[in-house]
């Protein structure tokens, strides 16, 4: 459980969270148009006529956006609804021209799931957590009111009005901002892996409605705020802090949490009061009468089901299993979609080169992606080109590390050149006098001369100065000019020193 609370005057406050996620479906079309869904378009470009709401025009759905909701509900292990309905909400919506938004509330195409927050003390998660989902519904979004255009007058852009959104709903199971903050983080990893929202928080593709409120430990709930449109992981953690903060200083001065809609500064990192919050009957919702009730075959589900990847609880599991990976390697590699990527097609690509199991190399090629290869390019800075980065390059480098050919340090001299130049790893090993001598006799006769000169030392180490064992190691690496590979070194001087 976490401890997270706010102090106040009056003893500790317990913060109480829910998140409702407005994920962007990853569709071409809009939910109920033909209409484009790119992002950056010139404003007004990408309007149909039944997202300008003209007279006669009326919605059809788009499967492709049913069949990413469902796929979205699968990957948190939640329901599926084969029965859903799409309601009316009435509200006036100045960027949504008719006049109300087409969504879920009765009838939802996805029920309850959940998503795991693994233990990462660091981060704030003391313990293995489950957050429950309450519902996954699919609505249309509305478009984008401009304030900064005119000095008298605001401009509507109706490119994303109709796109389709997922709202993900969780319950009030979070209690502090670190668990907030891990729940989004592991939210959009689902959502990417499952290519159902590309997770673009900056670009409102993903963007959380924050519900906050506060109590004493063990009482009643107290009344909630909602903070809307929140686009970043770090501003959702703000707002909590923020937001608990502000509602246990009103409640100790004597005044009472207003449920209500507030808006976010990030600049003064507070939050301001928008509206009072409606409850479901203020917005009148009715039966869609445009559209029939959406009724899922078991083909169809049985598809969504067998198009899932491999996801991000089941690959962790997977690499520490299988691939004898550290929890925290693991952790790491499967938390976005490209960084496994390119992990496990560089591990591949190494397995080849070297003829080897991929279990063998797993640990080698996670340290090389995590922590070597990124070290050499912020060394390099701008000097890196990152287009010769490529898998197979680095793969060559590793190839030869693991066959013996060049050590730790050759490798990172190696992968330097490729980022300045693109030249082939091999090729620069070769011309520029970056390979290791494994060379028996040449160590041997390196290490005989070593220890002529440093009798004394020989037989301290003799006698029992073990620690001697690491000069004699130096002093044959120096005389190497460091190329001597350093396992045939050990052995040599383990077998002369014995």
């Amino acid at each position: 459980m976490s401890n997270y609370r706010i102090q106040g005057a009056t003893g500790e406050w317990e913060v109480v969270i829910g998140l409702e996620v407005h994920a962007q479906v990853t569709s071409q079309s809009k939910l109920f148009s033909g209409a484009d869904t790119t992002f950056g378009a010139e404003p007004n470009t990408q309007v149909s006529l039944v997202d300008a709401a003209m007279p006669g025009m009326l919605p059809v759905p788009n499967a492709e956006c049913i069949r990413q909701a469902v796929r979205t509900g699968m990957a948190i292990e939640a329901q599926i609804n084969k029965y859903s309905r799409f309601d009316r909400k009435n509200y006036f919506y100045a960027d949504l021209p008719q006049g109300y938004q087409i969504s879920q509330l009765y009838h939802p195409i996805v029920g309850e799931g959940q998503i795991l927050l693994e233990k990462d003390e660091k981060a704030g998660i003391p313990e293995d957590k489950i957050i429950g989902i309450e519902r996954i519904h699919v609505e249309q979004d509305a478009g984008k009111l401009m304030h900064d255009q005119h000095p008298t007058m605001s401009y509507v852009d109706l490119n994303r009005c109709g796109v389709a959104l997922m709202e993900i709903v969780s319950k009030a199971d979070m209690r502090s901002p670190a668990e907030a903050g891990a729940y989004v983080r592991k939210l959009r990893s689902i959502l990417r892996y499952v290519g159902s929202c590309d997770g673009n928080m900056e670009q409102g593709s993903m963007r959380a409605d924050v519900n906050v409120s506060v109590r004493k430990p063990g009482e009643e709930l107290g009344t909630r705020t909602e903070t809307k449109n929140v686009n970043s992981v770090r501003f959702v953690m703000a707002v909590i802090e923020g937001e608990a903060r502000r509602q246990v200083d009103l409640i100790e001065d004597g005044g009472t949490v207003v449920q209500e809609t507030r808006l976010y500064d990030p600049d003064k990192h507070e939050t301001r009061s928008m509206r009072s919050k409606e409850d479901a009957h203020d917005y009148r919702y009715f039966p869609d009468p445009d559209l029939l009730p959406v009724n899922l075959e078991d083909d169809f589900l049985e598809e969504c089901r067998a198009s899932l990847p491999e996801l991000p609880d089941a690959k962790r599991t997977r690499y520490i299993e299988e691939l004898g990976l550290s929890e925290y390697n693991a952790a790491v590699l499967t938390a976005e979609v490209e960084t496994f990527a390119r992990f496990e097609t560089l591990l591949g690509i190494t397995a080849k080169h070297l003829g080897k199991p991929e279990s063998e190399l797993a640990t080698t090629v996670a340290n090389w992606s995590m922590s070597t290869a990124p070290g050499v390019v912020k060394s390099l800075g701008d000097e890196a080109n990152l287009e010769y980065a490529t898998a197979e390059a680095q793969a060559a480098i590793l190839g030869m590390q693991g066959a013996g050919d060049i050590s730790g340090g050759q490798a990172k001299e190696i992968y330097e050149i490729v980022l300045k130049t693109g030249r082939d790893p091999e090729e620069i090993a070769d011309t520029e006098g970056l390979k290791q001598v494994s060379d028996t006799g040449a160590i041997e006769a390196a290490i005989d001369e070593i220890l002529a000169n440093n009798e004394d030392k020989v037989e301290q180490y003799k006698g029992g100065k073990d620690k001697l064992f690491g000069f004699f190691v130096g002093q044959t690496m120096k005389a190497m000019k460091g190329q001597a590979n350093p396992q045939v070194v050990n052995q040599i001087l383990k077998d002369k020193l014995g």
